[in-house]
């Protein structure tokens, strides 16, 4: 394992799979009688050799509020460099109810099913036209920010038969995601990922979040008397985990950031996540932590001794 601090700049080995540039296409990715859902599609322009490996993206916005377009400049990104990406959108089961210490446990975790169903639902449309696309259905990757970040680690790791919502979602019966990209995101049980399941991961999140928490602690910093209370697992604890499993991991913490560092990767430097994607399609072993200041106080009460 192997830790940073940025100041001494990371350069990773990059297997670079075409340099294009990319359209955004709308299509609908899944309907039944009361629901509709679109996804933004970017292509490489140039046709590539061999099958495209695809990212699908889950936007933030705690399951109220955001939109698929959010991800479209990543996108954009993405196919440049020669993937396929999609930016979805998501059933927003919270857009009337409360997300915070004041919800419902119970309503914030079928917010979460929402999502992960509806980001199955994606990833069966693009196994049943993997042809039309032309994708590689071994080398799908998913990612999110915040709420995003939430339905992609629980897309990964919950029982598809026991959490599905929808008959309609076929996968192979030895399907699996080939890695995973988290920004701030947070599981509600470590011991979902396990030896057999386990991924690559790449995530990054401020170590003074809170929101949602960057190692273990209450969903938004609730009292345990909150009716919303709810303990999440996020990046740090899940890269510890991770690293327990000698899995390829790595970790972006920034240190003094809250909440606003979710999506930063995505939308200001995203050749980190094309960095990550070859790394994981050429094979390369890696188990990083890349230590990133901020500027901000960091909360000496906090035990990361790292970012002291």
């Amino acid at each position: 394992m192997k830790t940073y601090c940025l100041g001494a700049l990371l350069f990773l080995t990059v297997a670079v799979f075409g340099q294009s540039s990319g359209k955004i296409s709308t299509v609908t990715y899944f309907k039944n009688d009361t629901l509709s859902l679109d996804l933004d599609l970017c292509l490489p322009d140039v046709k590539q050799a061999g099958k495209l490996p695809l990212v699908i993206f889950a936007h933030g916005g705690g399951f109220s509020s955001g939109k698929r377009q959010d991800g479209d400049s990543l996108c954009l990104f993405l196919a440049k460099n020669g993937f396929a990406a999609a930016s979805i959108s998501y059933t927003l089961y919270m857009g009337n109810k409360s997300f915070g210490c004041d919800g419902i446990v119970s309503e914030k975790i079928k917010a979460i099913q929402f999502g992960v169903s509806d980001l199955w639902a994606a990833t069966a449309f693009f196994i049943s036209n993997k042809e039309k696309f032309n994708i590689d259905t071994d080398k799908i990757f998913i990612a999110g920010s915040s709420a995003g970040a939430e339905t992609a680690l629980h897309a990964a790791f919950w029982d598809f038969n026991l959490m599905n919502m929808y008959p309609q979602n076929k996968f192979p019966a030895d399907f699996k995601y080939a890695g995973l990209i988290s920004g701030s995101g947070a599981i509600m049980d470590i011991n979902l990922i396990n030896n057999q399941n386990k991924l690559p991961m790449m995530l990054f999140h401020g170590n003074s979040d809170a929101v949602v928490p960057y190692a273990t602690a209450a969903h938004r910093s609730c009292k345990t008397n909150a009716s919303g209370w709810m303990i999440l697992f996020g990046s740090y604890s899940i890269y510890n985990h991770l690293i327990s499993l000698n899995n390829r991991t790595r970790l972006y913490t920034y240190c003094g950031g809250g909440h606003e560092y979710a999506g930063i990767m995505f939308t200001r430097k995203p050749q980190k996540v094309v960095d990550f994607i070859n790394d994981v399609l050429a094979g390369q072993r890696f188990q990083e932590h890349v230590i990133i200041p901020t500027g901000k106080p960091n909360d000496r009460s906090l035990p990361y001794r790292f970012c002291d």
